[in-house]
């Protein structure tokens, strides 16, 4: 995306972690706009972990000709899992199997980690997206997913013939995770991708390619949606747009933009207003859409 003029001036809430921000908020940085950044959800460790590291010998051993990555919330996981196995994420899958994952943000970590993606949707870059691909024969599949995973991916997976061994790989919490608990493996720097964490500090403020990072409280950014200072709010994942509903709600004039159709499906569900949906959920996916609600309107407040 290469011009965005309707972003200058506006004032944009992400709804993720510093280090999950950081790309979108680089992007709108460089297009003008003023983005603001609101931790609602985090990420632990699986409570059954014993199941996760069953599931994940079988994989080591090649019982599985598939694995599916279906968030880079479980590249995490797959990192800490190498880590203390003494090893590096590649060592976990065996030449034979498969990687699959859901789109080119997804697949552009796990190459940075070593990773072969076998398949990966680029148009619609979803768990729909990645089942319309999936080939209709019998195949044993490892579906390591967060414990709030709707059915859908692997209920698309066996319809195809595949033999699905799911396994909840992290648990989706409201922010911040427990001490002890969250998960920390730094992901690598990828283009589009979140790279390395936040800081957390008191002062909410980091960097970010040169452009500051600030982030806010649940309380500073329901004051600044009363008072008309914040043009939108960006929902990354269904279970963000419920925090939103619990924590943010009534959002006056402050636009809700989703990532996705699932996003905007719970938003709508939730009796929230859709004002955009991103075409592809990446920085410059939502750009677009916060463009395309701004770029016919005037100067913002």
């Amino acid at each position: 995306m290469t011009h965005a003029s309707g972003l200058a001036g506006r004032r944009v809430l992400i709804t993720r972690s510093a280090d999950r921000a950081r790309p979108l908020v680089s992007l709108l940085h460089s297009l003008g706009a003023q983005p603001l950044v609101l931790p609602l959800i985090d990420f632990e460790r699986a409570e059954d972990q014993a199941s996760l590291d069953a599931a994940l010998d079988k994989l080591a051993a090649g019982y599985f000709e598939w694995v599916v990555i279906s968030s880079i919330t479980t590249v995490r996981v797959l990192l800490e899992k190498a880590a203390q196995r003494g090893t590096i994420p590649a060592k976990l899958v065996p030449t034979g199997t498969r990687v699959a994952t859901i789109g080119p943000s997804s697949r552009g970590i796990l190459e940075a980690v070593g990773l072969t993606v076998s398949l990966a949707p680029t148009d619609l870059q979803s768990a729909e997206g990645l089942v319309a691909l999936w080939p209709t024969a019998p195949a044993r599949v490892l579906l390591p997913q967060a414990d709030i995973a709707t059915p859908g991916l692997r209920d698309g997976l066996v319809g195809k013939g595949a033999d699905v061994t799911s396994v909840i790989a992290y648990h989706t919490v409201d922010y911040p995770a427990r001490t002890g608990r969250r998960l920390e493996a730094e992901l690598p720097a990828v283009v589009g991708v979140s790279g390395s964490m936040g800081s957390g500090s008191a002062d909410h403020k980091a960097t970010s390619g040169g452009a500051q990072l600030q982030e806010m409280t649940p309380a500073e950014a329901r004051a600044a949606i009363g008072a008309g200072t914040l043009d939108a709010v960006v929902a990354a994942s269904p279970s963000a747009a419920r925090r939103i509903a619990e924590t943010l709600v009534p959002l006056g004039g402050c636009r809700f933009i989703a990532i996705g159709g699932p996003t905007a499906a719970e938003a709508a569900q939730l009796g929230i207003t859709v004002a955009a949906t991103a075409k592809k959920p990446t920085p410059d996916g939502i750009a677009a859409a916060l463009d395309s609600v701004f770029a016919n309107e005037g100067n913002p407040r």
